[in-house]
């Protein structure tokens, strides 16, 4: 049985633009769609609004009519996706880090119902992003219609085999170009205690960072040779690099950092590709 993608929907438009990317997606790799609506349990048990102690038949049925008009949304064009629903009384994060567990994707609004307007990235999703077991799409500003490119950002340095293979495989899927960003805003340190000049020649650091870049892709060239590659290195902040790139493109993949979510946090480049990216993001943990 093929893996299901799962996504969170809460009936606001955030979550229903997901249901509808995770409708494409699930079309896009012949998958399941999952769709679960989380009852939301508050901090220390304090309710912001009044809750019940137990769904009624009332509560049940508006629940099950708005995951339906969600399913809608999904199966837009695509009748050939398979959607089950789900209602879960539990905390959101939770119990959608909980789901990705058995999934091979999480998709996410940027956020919910509950989230303030001026927050462009809602706990949640940014909960779910740092905590979640399988890649977590988080979803903004779909395109209307598919530009054919997919971005990914690529820091050169090691252990990003399993970003880039990723990344290869959603563009082979989409039979997409795939533009891989490489930012640079001076000359990297390549080992501890290693000096950087003050100084240095702009040129020869692009030239080093070029090679960089297609040592790090080359093996994947050769492992997906139907796959367009447009190398894109670039002098600037690697999230400005990404942002901007975003504007072209219909998705972008980036990796956020291992370890425990509450030490290490998003990281400051994915921090702000996630809530200024023109587009869906894709985040994959190693």
């Amino acid at each position: 049985m093929t893996v299901p993608i799962v996504v969170g929907v809460d009936g606001s438009t955030p979550s229903l633009q997901a249901a509808k990317w995770a409708g494409q997606e699930a079309a896009i790799r012949g998958a399941p769609l999952r769709m679960l609506y989380v009852a939301p349990q508050w901090a220390y048990d304090v309710p912001l609004v009044p809750q019940p102690h137990e769904w009624g038949t009332g509560v049940e049925a508006a629940l099950r009519e708005m995951l339906d008009h969600a399913a809608v949304y999904a199966r837009a064009g695509r009748p050939q996706v398979r959607v089950t629903t789900d209602v879960i009384d539990s905390r959101p994060a939770d119990a959608l880090v909980s789901a990705a567990e058995e999934a091979q994707l999480l998709v996410v609004g940027s956020r919910g119902r509950g989230g303030f307007a001026e927050l462009l990235l809602g706990s949640v999703s940014r909960d779910v992003v740092m905590r979640a077991s399988c890649p977590v799409a988080v979803i903004r500003q779909p395109r209307t219609s598919d530009r054919g490119e997919i971005v990914v950002g690529v820091t050169g340095k090691p252990g990003q085999d399993f970003l880039l293979d990723f990344a290869f495989r959603e563009a082979a899927l989409r039979h997409a170009t795939l533009r891989a960003v490489h930012a640079w805003v001076h000359p990297a340190a390549r080992f501890p205690g290693d000096m950087q000049p003050v100084v240095y020649d702009v040129e020869q650091v692009r030239q080093e960072e070029t090679l960089l870049l297609a040592e790090a892709i080359a093996g994947l060239r050769e492992k997906f040779p139907d796959v367009v590659l447009v190398p894109h290195i670039v002098h600037r902040h690697p999230a400005r690099a990404l942002i901007d790139a975003s504007a072209e493109a219909d998705l972008v993949i980036i990796a956020t950092r291992s370890g425990p979510p509450a030490l290490l946090g998003l990281g400051s480049t994915a921090h702000a590709v996630l809530h200024h990216s023109h587009v869906p993001v894709i985040t994959v943990r190693p």
